[in-house]
């Protein structure tokens, strides 16, 4: 999967880059704010698919000393400066050219180059966006997911970031391309600045969502019903478990979770019996599930409550994951 997300990053690189250039030219040609915001977008999504190699790159580093539990959550963080790019430099420059070119007005330099541009681009984000698609489609066949399920439940932020760039940078365009060619037919430059304002709000709204998500994972979140429901189930499908006391687990990376558990054992085991079970459940976990990558099993005292909400939890868990 990790090589997959390379490429799609790639091709989103490489268009991004071709047409930010582009875009810029024309938008000087033109004098059009909302080519101008187009630019900028372009150029934050160029700037986007660096954080998005970089974050590729560094989680795949070994666990070490300093990092006992891998780099995985690295990919979380760069995709989240990925989200500050986009609203900074995309979003607030949107803004400001639209509302400049309300303030002050601007006159049309004429639609030919612009749409010429557009149109380019428009293939080359599409076939960005196809990209993303693509490997989206293919990871939810795998996990036997809708597409609309596995975009929701995804951990990888390198693919959903490009699926969601390119998903803006294609509404965006045809919003450009509403405000040059309103403007040129009307005169009037305040339908290309609101343009370049809906494209800073389609820029913002974006930048919050991928903001969202990736602080979630960034804090620790939970692994995904389904597997929180199996990982229960196991545990208490051994004879040496009386009862599951709690059960934590948290995404350590895209395709990395650590399970946490506390158990209160038959009475009788002996702590060599106790010793084999762990083993033998890390073993059962991992080669069950292969994102699976840390697993901590605590034989504690009975605790009725703990136990109790805990049951509870996880049958809201199962219900969530029945209607999914």
């Amino acid at each position: 999967m990790a090589s997959e997300s390379k490429r799609t990053v790639l091709v989103a690189l490489a268009a991004n880059m071709a047409i930010a250039v582009a875009k810029t030219a024309a938008g000087l040609i033109s004098g059009s704010s909302s080519m101008m915001a187009e630019a900028a977008h372009s150029f934050a999504d160029t700037l986007n698919q660096v954080f998005l190699l970089t974050s590729l790159k560094v989680s795949a580093r070994p666990a070490d000393s300093e990092h006992p539990f891998g780099y995985g959550k690295a990919q979380y963080f760069w995709s989240l400066l990925a989200a500050v790019g986009i609203f900074v430099a995309g979003s607030v420059f949107s803004v400001y050219e639209g509302v400049q070119t309300l303030r002050h007005g601007s006159e049309s330099g004429g639609i030919l180059i612009p749409y010429v541009v557009l149109g380019v681009s428009f293939l080359a984000e599409g076939t960005s966006w196809m990209r993303a698609v693509q490997q989206l489609r293919g990871e939810a066949r795998d996990e036997q997911q809708t597409f609309r399920q596995h975009l929701h439940a995804s951990k990888d932020p390198s693919v959903t970031t490009v699926f969601a760039e390119d998903s803006a940078a294609l509404v965006g365009l045809v919003l450009a391309a509403a405000g040059v060619g309103l403007h040129h037919v009307t005169g009037n430059a305040a339908w290309d600045g609101w343009a370049a304002i809906a494209i800073g709000v389609l820029l913002a709204y974006v930048a919050f969502v991928l903001g969202r998500d990736n602080s979630d994972l960034l804090i620790g979140e939970t692994a995904e019903p389904a597997l929180v429901v199996d990982i229960h189930d196991r545990l208490l499908a051994h004879d040496e478990v009386t009862t599951v006391i709690e059960l934590l687990t948290m995404h350590l990376g895209p395709e990395q979770v650590l399970v946490a558990a506390r158990l209160d054992l038959t009475d009788s085991l002996t702590a060599g019996q106790v010793e084999e079970f762990s083993g033998r459940v890390d073993a059962e976990l991992r080669e069950t599930h292969s994102e699976i990558t840390q697993v901590f099993l605590d034989a504690t005292r009975p605790d009725p409550d703990l136990a109790r909400r805990t049951a509870v939890h996880v049958e809201r868990l199962r219900a969530v994951a029945a209607s999914t």
